[in-house]
């Protein structure tokens, strides 16, 4: 099974992958890709990131990819990549007169 590695930015928490030149990026599609015979990079990744303490609850993830696309396996990680699974509703706003008990 292929694997990324994941984490949040500590200084804006905006989710992000490690992409294949050692870089955080926000998109999951140019994310590295560790094949099964790579897991000595994928753990020298790890221990670098964790050195630099940028990114914080970092998380080797199980992908696969499909048509040359990134799919993670659990729906946490969809979720973090794709959004909210709901639809999104406009902000209530209130006018002069209206009010909102506490």
């Amino acid at each position: 099974m292929s694997k990324i590695l994941t984490g949040n930015e500590l200084l804006s928490g905006a989710t992000v992958y490690l992409d294949g030149h050692g870089n955080w990026v926000e998109d999951l599609q140019i994310a590295r890709v560790f094949a099964k015979d790579e897991s000595e990079a994928l753990d020298a990744a790890l221990a670098a990131t964790k050195a630099t303490g940028r990114v914080i609850s970092l998380e080797i993830e199980d992908v696969e990819v499909r048509g040359g696309l990134v799919y993670p396996h659990r729906i946490r990680e969809r979720i973090r990549a794709e959004g909210p699974t709901a639809p999104r509703f406009d902000r209530q706003h209130l006018d002069e007169d209206s009010h909102v008990s506490i």
